[in-house]
């Protein structure tokens, strides 16, 4: 069985296994367990991001709760299907609020999460990791919103800058049509307007749809030197392939967001020359401490998780995590508060040799980025 099929199968289990649970989780926060909730794609075309994002995250927590735990408490998270829907996400926040969950946990993409914002900050539960880089969950800033990864502006700066470098100035946008597409566009525009430069043409593609058609009719003509993605891997694959076959002839730089080696996947030998920009350090080099601590700890017993940045950074952002709750707990009681003041008083250190940095004014941990680009064998390369 493929990790596509072994991944779907367990999300389709753990969720029949938490409807029978029902509201027990509320009772679970006082008998020894902190329980998470996290609402994200495990099915549709971008399920690759919430599946290997949770097996990363849930290989951290389980070797944690082999180790006693946190003061005493296991941590443990529990998954809620939303397809990259913002409906969906909604409802599924509503829901996990109301069965107490401690605090909100890698939400993956950015509309998904802008639906759940104005449910979370009511209700005042913190929201940790989201798996998006938007502005407009960093600014205005919200005390109950704290990120691991660097901003999408942070992404688009480098691979803009490293693209002029290059001599290569026609740059045109295929972006995702919502909060997610918008943010990477912003970003595009932003670095190139520093430089006096405007993207020489844009295209959409709607969310969860690989109809790339019309997009490639608007930017091949527009000749560009190379195309800018910010869409998920399903979509900028569609694209590449379809782009390629029209008589393009550039390159192509994406975000961390489309999922690395499930778009590696998705192009298998197409995939050469295609880059992506990273924000967690390469999951293949065990020359950086957090990458040799993830891969020992899929060597320990993480047979089902598959090391990639999308599950190095669930199991990055569950470390970080959980040196804000040994912070909270160190106080005595745990609370929303004491786990927010306890992630402020981290303020900057190095955790496994990945630098973060969080204070009472902001709560943005990393401004990591580095490139990286595809094989023609499915793999990656830094």
């Amino acid at each position: 069985m493929n990790q596509t099929a072994i991944g779907r199968r367990q999300f389709s289990v753990g969720l029949g296994a938490a409807a029978l649970g029902g509201f027990n989780l509320a009772r679970a926060q006082g008998e020894g367990r902190i329980v998470l909730g996290q609402s994200a794609a495990f099915t549709g075309p971008a399920a690759q991001l919430g599946i290997q994002f949770n097996l990363g995250a849930k290989l951290y927590f389980d070797r944690l709760n082999a180790q006693g735990g946190v003061g005493r408490r296991t941590v443990e998270i529990r998954t809620m299907d939303d397809g990259y829907e913002p409906d969906r996400c909604a409802e599924n926040t509503r829901k996990l609020i109301a069965e107490d969950v401690f605090a909100l946990f890698g939400y993956i993409g950015t509309p998904t999460s802008l639906a759940a914002l104005p449910i979370f900050t009511q209700a005042k539960v913190p929201f940790f990791g989201p798996f998006t880089g938007a502005e407009a969950l960093r600014q205005p800033f919200n005390r109950l919103i704290f990120h691991v990864r660097a901003s999408y502006y942070d992404e688009t700066a480098l691979i803009v800058r490293q693209l002029t470098n290059l001599g290569l100035k026609k740059i045109a946008v295929f972006y995702q049509n919502d909060a997610y597409g918008k943010a990477g566009l912003d970003g595009v525009t932003k670095a190139l307007a520093e430089l006096k430069l405007a993207p020489v043409a844009t295209a959409t593609v709607e969310r969860n749809s690989t109809d790339v058609k019309a997009a490639v009719d608007k930017l091949v003509p527009a000749m560009p030197d190379a195309v800018v993605q910010i869409s998920a891997y399903s979509a900028s694959a569609a694209f590449v392939r379809a782009a390629r076959k029209a008589g393009f002839g550039g390159t192509f730089y994406n975000v961390s967001f489309v999922g690395t080696q499930a778009l590696a996947d998705e192009l298998g030998k197409d995939g050469a020359g295609v880059v992506v920009s990273q924000v967690v350090p390469s999951p293949y080099q065990p020359s950086r401490p957090i990458t040799r601590e993830f891969l020992e700890a899929i060597k320990k017993g993480g047979d089902k998780v598959q090391a990639n940045y999308s599950s190095l950074e669930g199991y990055l952002a569950a470390r970080v995590f959980t040196e804000g709750l040994r912070q909270a707990l160190s106080g005595g009681k745990l609370s929303h508060d004491s786990f927010i003041a306890g992630l402020e008083s981290l303020g900057s250190q190095v955790i496994s040799g990945f630098p973060v940095s969080f204070s009472s004014s902001d709560h943005s941990a990393s401004n990591f980025v580095e490139m990286s680009m595809l094989t023609g064998d499915g793999r990656v390369r830094t």
